[in-house]
């Protein structure tokens, strides 16, 4: 069957569009957690007041097979650390369309170990949010037209 032409930069606007629309929640949790921007975080439990950014979600939010593991991480200074420096450099990487494989790997992971977290998930025995946002950012990760507008495309050579 052969593709209609204009069907691919359509394509590719829809993977640009899910690159930039999933970098942007990761940015914004980053920017909530930080200053506690009273969304998700209340502003006197931001990291920049001294509260962990992950303390609440290891040791209350976590539930299932996986909750023992999870909760002994809550208050280390080295996860609080790698979680908001790996939200802050996923958000700009999609947003930007730089290390694009690499920041949708990354993001993928980094949906994959929150399910663990939540497992059985709430809502699904099997499939919640976080394994939508994993699968999506494994296509954006394969897809070549979710490098269209992007930063990567234009200074960073391959050999």
């Amino acid at each position: 069957m052969e593709r209609k032409r204009g069907s691919h930069k359509k394509e590719a606007y829809i993977w640009v569009l899910l690159r930039i629309a999933i970098g942007w929640l990761f940015l914004w949790a980053f920017f909530d957690k930080l200053f506690g921007l009273g969304f998700n975080t209340a502003s006197d439990k931001s990291w920049i007041n001294g509260v962990s950014p992950t303390a609440g979600f290891l040791k209350l939010g976590t539930h299932g097979i996986f909750s023992g593991f999870y909760n002994s991480l809550t208050g280390s200074v080295v996860i609080d650390w790698i979680f908001m420096i790996g939200l802050l450099l996923l958000g700009l990487g999609l947003i930007f369309g730089i290390y694009v494989k690499i920041a949708a790997y990354a993001g993928a992971l980094l949906m994959f170990l929150i399910w663990t977290a939540l497992t059985p998930p709430e809502h699904n025995p099997i499939i919640d949010e976080h394994i939508v946002y994993l699968l999506v950012l494994i296509g954006i990760a394969i897809s070549k037209s979710s490098l269209e507008f992007s930063l990567e495309k234009r200074f960073i050579k391959k050999e």
